[in-house]
């Protein structure tokens, strides 16, 4: 018999993998001739639909039986959370920030055997329980099955009110383990392997680090530093471009935590003088999380920054990254071109690549063949051949551009041109008829010619080949939650190179501070785009080495809008604050 909110009426080992007319008839749903009722329709009537479907519309099973059934087949038991009341020790197994993120509920919990059963949602969902083992130090996990609704409710019930910030400070405060006591005030050099494995393994240092985690991913943030200094380790957080410091942490944790990232992201923990790289996977209920984690040796320690790539917080479509109307039809038009390049430049953290894959993504189709060169590989992108660079192994970005021209491609996108072979290869791919996207470092698009003519490329085979620059950068967003209208002083205008005048009947917005977006008035980021398209003016223009002032007098004169203006108009519309466009933008002289 069943345990008690089991809805699962036989052993799942008498369903598991069975065909799904054989579990319901095992399960005592239906009869064989109903089975061969329902596959007769499959054939002819009901083409197209599955058995449980075609089933439920004959009258002889319901929703909830199909459901059971299909956990059943899974090899997983259905269970009924409606009566089920959970002990405050079972919920206290998991964060409320875990919980959250993979959408599961604890319901039995051996803190001995550190043996974790959870309830979920999703049958198929194997990552999360791989993650819950193996990123947050289960020994054993065990999982059920129950509605979407009654797990959200659930999760709601026992966590909703729980802040993790409070959290946060309960497990430093239950912080005293003897594993961790005996790491503590041991020197960087000296402390033991044993003593460190001890340490990093010890469940709280476990909860710590998943609460950090959970926290930067539920708060968007794009990169989690932990810093050792002389006194103190700090842990900040990058959320829309700018840092954070968060829950302090005691500094004797600083090496069993960095040592149980460095174990995650499967590098050498006794090595500790020279700078690792790795990578740390993980699956949420809103989709695949990588970690990229760099380590860095430090006078006083170990530095380490995950750069956090959450896929279901990038836009990856070119009319969902903040582009004006004119602007996407002119950017439409450029990367249909069958051949030429276009440069997108910008600083670090501009949001270069999200344009990039978005631009990907649209030509993406099974006509067009889409090779990528980039370092590191950030988005796995289904229907791209993408390539990392390993500079380890030789394989340098103009090593590979110079294979793509033997793989017959449509399109290549180069993640960086850092040198004159890897322009040059680049010219050499536009030339012979394929498009090629690329990033530079400067400042706006003008200064982008003098940058590649500075590599040694050569006037010409430039002006024969650029299509366009797009230069970019991020501003924070206005949140929404605590907008308020606002009347600037003249100091503020001034920055802007305007007088009061300048901007009557002009409204503009500011944010409070709220909770939602961290007392900073600011919440997600919008892109400001300088999209500078080759015309035979410039090309002559460039041939005669003319400056980047005059190159960017003529690119105005024929109605390219500058960052600055981009800023403007976002400021009109009420979206992003003076302070915000004068912080990312460059003033026009």
């Amino acid at each position: 018999m069943p345990e008690p909110g089991v809805l699962t009426p036989v052993p799942v080992s008498e369903l598991k993998q069975r065909r799904f007319g054989r579990v319901l008839t095992k399960m005592g749903k239906v009869t064989r001739d109903d089975v061969d009722l329902a596959v007769i329709a499959q054939k002819t009537t009901h083409k197209g639909k599955k058995l449980g479907v075609i089933l439920i519309e004959l009258g002889k099973v319901s929703a909830l039986d199909v459901e059971v059934g299909l956990a059943g087949q899974f090899g997983l038991e259905y269970v009924d959370l409606a009566d089920l009341e959970i002990p405050k020790e079972v919920i206290a197994a998991l964060q409320p920030a875990t919980a959250n993120s993979y959408k599961v509920l604890p319901i039995a919990f051996d803190p001995v055997a550190r043996s974790l059963t959870i309830a979920m949602k999703n049958r198929d969902n194997y990552r999360a329980v791989d993650d819950l083992k193996n990123v947050m130090g289960f020994t054993e996990v065990k999982s059920v099955i129950a509605s979407a609704e009654q797990i959200e409710a659930a999760v709601a019930k026992y966590y909703g009110g729980k802040s993790m910030a409070d959290a946060g400070r309960r497990i430093l405060a239950e912080q005293d383990s003897a594993a961790v006591k005996a790491a503590a005030g041991r020197s960087n050099a000296s402390i033991d392997l044993t003593t460190l494995g001890d340490a990093m393994s010890d469940n709280k240092v476990v909860e710590l680090l998943n609460h950090l985690l959970m926290q930067a991913i539920a708060d968007k943030a794009s990169d989690i530093h932990m810093e050792p200094f002389e006194s103190e380790f700090k842990v900040r957080y990058r959320i829309d471009g700018v840092l954070y410091e968060m829950l302090p942490v005691p500094k004797p944790l600083a090496m069993p935590l960095v040592s149980r990232v460095k174990v995650l992201a499967k590098l050498n923990i006794s090595e500790r003088r020279l700078p690792q790289d790795g990578r740390v996977e993980m699956s949420l209920d809103s989709g695949p999380v990588d970690l990229r984690v760099a380590v860095l040796p430090t006078m006083f320690g170990e530095s380490v920054v995950l750069r956090v790539l959450d896929r279901s917080n990038v836009q990856l479509s070119l009319d969902r990254i903040g582009l004006r109307d004119d602007d996407l039809e002119k950017l439409r038009t450029l990367i249909n071109k069958p051949n030429g390049i276009v440069i997108v430049t910008g600083p670090t953290g501009s949001g270069k690549t999200t344009s990039l894959y978005a631009a990907l993504n649209e030509l993406n189709d099974i006509e067009t063949k889409i090779l990528t060169a980039e370092d590191p590989v950030e988005y796995d992108i289904e229907g791209l051949i993408q390539c990392q660079v390993n500079v380890d192994q030789d394989l340098t970005f103009a090593r590979l551009l110079r294979s793509f021209l033997r793989q017959d491609p449509d399109i290549i996108l180069v993640g960086e041109v850092r040198d004159l072979e890897t322009a040059q290869i680049a010219i050499q791919a536009a030339l012979t008829g394929h498009l090629v996207f690329t990033t530079l470092h400067t400042n706006d698009a003008p200064s982008s010619i003098a940058r590649l003519l500075d590599l040694g490329v050569e006037s010409f085979l430039l002006t024969a080949t650029l299509e366009a620059i797009v230069a970019q950068r991020l501003a924070r967003r206005i949140c929404t939650n605590c907008k308020e209208e606002f009347i600037p002083s003249e100091e503020q205008l001034m920055e802007l190179a305007m007088r009061p005048q300048d901007v009557g009947g002009r409204t503009f917005f500011r944010g409070k501070g709220c909770e939602r977006c961290n007392k900073s008035g600011y919440k997600g980021r919008l892109a400001l785009f300088e999209i500078m398209v080759m015309t035979d003016p410039l090309r002559e223009l460039i041939m005669s080495q003319a400056s980047t002032s005059v190159l960017g007098h003529e690119c105005r004169r024929h109605g390219m809008r500058t960052l600055r203006e981009c800023g403007l108009l976002s400021i009109y519309d009420g979206q992003t604050t003076i302070d915000e466009v004068v912080r990312e933008t460059l003033s026009e002289e």
